[in-house]
């Protein structure tokens, strides 16, 4: 293969760009990209461009995107994830399933969202994520987004798992330190699958595993 459109189910624990490498590896061609990123945290759907197709990049980015995502009460992070260095603890045990449902509406439609420090944005012509590996905590301008859907899926207190269907640029982990601020608790990220973009959807993801066994499943570039 030496053009197309491959859907990869990344795995958690290493980064897009590592998923790029990995595919120009098995496919033998350097001209391979990826169209919006996944934090290392997150799992899921990854469109990897490869040819000709890289040139739709701009394309895929603006698709709208799907995510389940489960976020823990109480807890206030750096990066607004669990692998973050622990600013806050708070107590959690007045937040209710009612309660939660009630925050997600008010995320719920056009809104604005700050960028998370761990991002790509720049500030000063430096990666935010660098700024906060550094420790470093910047002013951001907040941006406007569209959250077609934000739902509770499920609620195990501290533990509250959601679906999350929204424009490009909305950041998943945001919007759970953002309910969690409305709640007076504080809240972060555990876990992220991005299940869809645009068309391309979780079931025709491939592992890399199985792509590295030659079981490929790819779309043409048009």
């Amino acid at each position: 293969m030496t053009e197309g459109i491959i859907v990869v189910d990344k795995p958690s624990g290493i980064t897009s760009h590592d998923v790029v490498a990995r595919v120009r590896r098995i496919l033998r061609t350097k001209r391979v990209g990826h169209a919006g990123t996944l934090d290392p945290l997150a799992t899921g759907v990854l469109v990897i461009l490869v040819g000709p197709a890289t040139k739709l990049f701009d394309k895929f980015v603006g698709f709208d995107k799907a995510y389940e995502a489960t976020l823990q009460l109480g807890l206030k992070t750096l990066s607004a994830d669990i692998k973050g260095d622990v600013l806050e603890n708070r107590p959690f045990g007045h937040v209710t399933r009612e309660g939660l449902v009630d925050a997600f509406k008010k995320f719920t439609g056009a809104i604005e969202q700050l960028p998370p420090m761990v991002s790509a944005v720049k500030h000063n012509g430096e990666r935010l994520y660098r700024l906060a590996r550094k420790g470093v905590v910047v002013e951001r301008t907040p941006r406007k987004v569209q959250v077609n859907r934000l739902e509770l899926v499920s609620f195990d207190s501290p533990y509250a798992s959601f679906f999350l269907d929204c424009s490009k640029g909305t950041y998943v982990r945001q919007i759970a330190e953002d309910v969690g601020e409305l709640l007076g608790c504080g809240a972060c990220i555990t876990a992220i699958r991005r299940t869809r973009v645009g068309t391309f959807t979780i079931d025709q993801a491939v592992s890399l595993e199985d792509l590295n066994a030659g079981h490929l499943r790819h779309w043409p570039a048009a």
